[in-house]
This record gives C-alpha cells, sequence and structure tokens, in this order.
C-alpha cells in the first residue's frame, strides 16, 4: 500500500490529491520511476533511518510486546497483530518525517 507522505495539517486539495483515474495513473508513474531509478530503496531506507532515529519503531514494538502478553503469545498471530498496529503505526509516523521523504520525491521528480 503507499504511504500517505503529505504533512497531516495539509488537506487534500492543499496536497492536490484527487480520487480520478489520473490521479492513480499519475501516482503508478511515479511509483514506476521510484521503482526503476532505484529512489524507492533509497527513499525506503531513509524513512527506516528517521523512524528508529525518532523512537517511532520502539513505540511499535513496545506496542506489539504489550498487546502480546495481554493475549498470551499463543492467542495473537503475526497477521492479527500487524492489523491492529498498522494503524497506530500509519496514524503516528511524524509529520517531519512524511515532510522530509515528500521533500525528496518532489526534488527527484523535478
Amino acid at each position: 500500500a503507499p504511504l500517505a507522505l503529505r504533512p497531516s495539517s495539509m488537506n487534500d486539495q492543499q496536497a492536490g490529491v484527487g480520487n480520478d483515474r489520473t490521479q492513480q495513473s499519475l501516482q503508478e508513474a511515479i511509483n514506476q520511476r521510484l521503482v526503476e531509478t532505484g529512489e524507492r530503496e533509497r527513499l525506503k531506507q531513509l524513512l527506516r533511518e528517521r523512524l528508529i532515529e525518532c523512537g517511532w519503531r520502539d513505540e511499535l514494538k513496545e506496542r506489539c510486546k504489550r498487546v502480546v502478553k495481554e493475549r498470551g503469545f499463543e492467542n495473537v498471530t503475526a497477521d492479527e497483530l500487524a492489523r491492529e498496529i498498522a494503524p497506530l503505526g500509519r496514524a503516528t509516523v511524524p509529520d517531519t518525517v512524511k515532510a522530509e521523504l515528500l521533500k525528496n520525491i518532489r526534488t527527484f521528480l523535478k
């Protein structure tokens, strides 16, 4: 699934987000170019580094441990844990990290 890369302080109109086929085609073309050039992997590595630096990864890891402890190791699957934790993970990515990635993508597309 694509990452939401705009700061949460921006609304859809400010970010230029639409729900039409043109928007989807544009996103697919950008993603293809990112993959073909290797930029997507570089951005993923940058994201990993920033999330570790800000403590986001450790916070999510602790949350996972709490869920497993509450339910019992035998009573929770990795898929269930991922389904429960993923929305929290997406919602708690710092706006500064999202903004940095967006800036990098915009620079790449120029």
